[in-house]
Order: C-alpha cells, then sequence, then structure tokens
C-alpha cells in the first residue's frame, strides 16, 4: 500500500495563474511559502520560507483563482506528482502538490472590512431586581 497526501498552510507569493488545456480544461498554477524557524548563531530565530508550487485543475480551481491573489493566507490538501519532461536534449523533473482541498485563511473582503463598530454599552440589570423568587 502507498499512502501520496500532503498538507500545507502558508502565503502566496504572488497571484495564481489561470490558463487552459487544449481540451479547455482550466488550470491554475501557484506557489505557496511555508515558512520554518530555524535558530540562528547568536540564538535568535528567523523564518526560513520554503516554496512549494501547487496546480489545481477544473471548474473550482477556474472559480477560486480570482481570489488567489499575493500574501493570501491558506491552507490546502493535496497529492505529490512528479512531473518530467525533455528540453534541448536535457532531462528536466519538478515536484508539485496537486490541489485538492483549499481553504482561504484571509479572504479580500476581510482585508477590506471596514473596523468593526465599538461595542455598545449594555446596562446591566441589578442583582437586587425584586423580580427573582427567592
Amino acid at each position: 500500500m502507498s499512502l501520496n497526501t500532503c498538507a500545507i498552510s502558508g502565503h502566496l507569493g504572488k497571484a495564481a495563474e489561470l490558463r487552459y488545456t487544449n481540451s479547455q480544461l482550466a488550470v491554475v498554477t501557484f506557489s505557496v511559502a511555508v515558512n520554518e524557524r530555524a535558530r540562528q548563531a547568536d540564538g535568535s530565530y528567523q523564518d526560513v520560507p520554503h516554496w512549494f508550487d501547487c496546480v489545481m485543475f477544473g471548474k473550482r480551481a477556474e472559480a477560486l483563482q480570482p481570489y488567489l491573489a499575493k500574501g493570501t493566507k491558506l491552507s490546502l490538501t493535496g497529492h505529490l506528482r512528479q512531473n518530467k519532461w525533455e528540453k534541448d536534449g536535457r532531462q528536466y523533473s519538478r515536484v508539485e502538490i496537486v490541489v485538492d482541498e483549499v481553504e482561504l485563511m484571509n479572504t479580500r473582503r476581510e482585508a477590506q472590512a471596514p473596523e468593526a463598530m465599538p461595542p455598545q454599552s449594555v446596562e446591566a440589570a441589578s442583582v437586587y431586581d425584586s423580580d427573582i423568587p427567592f
């Protein structure tokens, strides 16, 4: 039995790109930065980004693409796939995440939402209310 599952959360490095195959299948590609905290020689910590290439297919990908802007925080699950190709007599290979599920963790609307209204004060009922039956 084999297992090929991947789950990451991070930020998009640039806006997702939408293209179509010859058979008009939507293909959305994007890269996600996942930060790892690394201890420095002086004892401090620094975030070190690891970049993961992602691809998503179909109508869901097409509908989601406008929301995948640079800096968008998201969480995704998928599986790893290795692409191999030849160009100018040289062999190339790349591993990417084929995305199955995406959860946007901050949408454009949330980022542009006006500040929340301050809570209105409500008068608390007196603890010595005469309606208490005891």
